[in-house]
């Protein structure tokens, strides 16, 4: 797995069309841009083991040097099909950031209802800190934030384990456990939100 900077333009405009999709919350493209061009945010598109192309982007944003923190850390996958990579990305995203940056902490957040989010930052070592009530209203129902963080000293980077994949002998993936077609759903799709 590699994680790549979004410093060429068509990889600016692939990670914008993920972004853009109607489950990924439409993001405008234009703010990507101007993600990619301050050091406040550290995005970067990760590749599986066998190939090249790129399968979803991670980042860590609201980064403070100052107080050695980022106030949030997500992924966005180009395919659901490659859900089992996005641990590898976010622990490599993270030892970057705690090694490489100097961060002491990073924060994360999930609505409530994101299950498979949820399970994502405790595999990462993620601590569940708190609650925010009624932040979010999906399709005209009010929903909780849940809040996380991780500290330098707690993070371990997840080791690549190989995992069967059907009629295409191993992949490497972070999460031997999981089903590897089982992933997100649409509104789940941004794997750690923002």
């Amino acid at each position: 797995m590699e994680l790549l900077p979004l410093d060429k333009p068509d990889l600016i405009q692939l990670a914008a069309q993920w972004l853009g999709r109607e489950e990924n919350y439409k993001w405008n493209p234009i703010s990507l841009r101007i993600m990619t061009q301050r050091d406040l945010h550290v995005l970067r598109v990760f590749t599986p083991d066998d190939r090249d192309l790129p399968i979803g982007i991670v980042a860590l944003s609201d980064i403070c040097r100052q107080s050695k923190t980022a106030g949030s850390v997500w992924a966005v996958l180009g395919r659901k099909r490659y859900a089992g990579h996005v641990v590898r990305a976010v622990s490599k995203l993270l030892t970057f950031g705690f090694g490489e940056l100097g961060l002491e902490a990073v924060s994360a957040w999930t609505v409530e209802t994101n299950v498979w989010s949820r399970r994502l930052l405790e595999r990462l070592k993620f601590r569940y800190v708190g609650r925010q009530r009624r932040r979010h209203w999906i399709d005209g129902r009010p929903y909780d934030r849940l809040l996380y963080d991780l500290l330098a000293r707690e993070h371990r980077e997840v080791p690549d384990v190989p995992v069967p994949r059907a009629g295409r002998g191993f992949i490497r993936a972070a999460c031997a456990s999981r089903d590897s077609n089982a992933g997100p759903s649409a509104p789940e799709a941004d794997a750690l939100s923002s």
